[in-house]
């Protein structure tokens, strides 16, 4: 309550729940213009549940209903769902607003061409975003740890570096309709690879077939940082979700760093989501040079994916 306070510069009163009598009270002894901020809804099992009992209670307090929390959206819950529902009526706050419009920027008028790149540790996380992509995107490049269940579904050596071995067939159907769709994959063709995961430890970059079998990938190495940058300053439209390497080690850093620079410095409309991107985009230094910046993440990733999100879906079906 403090800090909004400070934010909107006038006094913000707080209720310690969320529903119940005393809140009740509260919100009906406010005076046009003042403000009550509510007790975080997950206190109670309710919200998560979607109950309709608490969604109720919590829309008995309403007259109109405004939904800014877009990192949310993905998630059918009382406060997300239930309480407009009960209201008939919901409108999208301005951040929500400008979420869905870069959103949608890029899923359904893109300018072209348009480059996606996906890192991160799973190819499980990834999958069906990986999948949209390869209906709509010129180019995919893929990083990370997650490259290494395509390397392997390739049959090639990848030492000890990360496998999702469960995943094999779903990485090399997706190599297979990335060659059938004409949409062009590239995959890191050089690595920097290490004994173990830890700072200060000794690196080597090396061919994916030439990695030793106690060694792991753990960064693009510098011929595969020349591709990527090559095909990203030919884009018109970059998404971009997910590190390349394990950039929170300096020695593993330098793929990520790269890429993050060179999405900034692109003459093209940039979208980054996923905390981990963000964190890198902040790292290197280059946050204002980005498009759009998205604020959800497992709501970006299920849009990215083609999938609807129920805190948007009600927004839309009762306006």
């Amino acid at each position: 309550a403090d800090r909004l306070s400070a934010i909107l510069n006038q006094p913000v009163q707080f209720a310690d729940d969320c529903v119940g009598p005393e809140v009740e009270a509260k919100a009906k002894a406010l005076a046009p213009g003042q403000v009550l901020l509510l007790e975080n809804v997950r206190f109670h099992d309710g919200e998560t549940k979607n109950d309709p009992e608490f969604s109720r209670k919590l829309a008995a307090f309403a007259e109109v209903y405004v939904n800014d929390a877009f990192g949310s959206a993905h998630r059918a819950h009382s406060s997300t769902y239930g309480v407009p529902e009960v209201l008939g009526q919901g409108a999208a706050g301005l951040l929500m607003e400008r979420e869905l419009e870069s959103l949608s920027k890029v899923l359904f008028h893109p300018d072209r061409p348009v480059v996606a790149i996906l890192g991160g540790a799973k190819v499980s996380d990834k999958i069906e975003v990986i999948e949209n992509f390869l209906n709509f995107a010129d180019a995919v490049l893929l990083g990370g740890g997650m490259a290494y269940t395509f390397f392997k579904a390739q049959g090639k050596n990848i030492g000890k570096s990360l496998l999702e071995a469960d995943k094999l067939d779903v990485a090399k159907a997706v190599l297979d309709k990335a060659k059938s769709r004409g949409v062009k994959l590239l995959l890191p063709v050089d690595h920097v690879v290490a004994p173990k995961l830890e700072a200060g430890v000794e690196t080597r970059v090396q061919s994916v077939d030439e990695i030793p079998d106690d060694w792991m990938g753990l960064d693009i190495g510098p011929k595969t940082i020349e591709q990527f940058e090559a095909e990203i300053a030919k884009a018109k439209t970059i998404i971009w979700n997910g590190p390349v390497g394990v950039f929170e080690i300096d020695e593993f850093a330098k793929g990520t760093m790269a890429v993050a620079k060179v999405v900034a410095n692109a003459k093209a409309f940039s979208l980054i989501g996923g905390g981990d991107s963000i964190s890198a985009v902040k790292k290197a230094g280059v946050t204002d040079k980005i498009g759009h910046i998205s604020t959800g993440g497992g709501a970006s990733l299920e849009f990215l994916a083609g999938q609807k999100l129920p805190g948007v879906e009600i927004l839309t079906e009762k306006k």
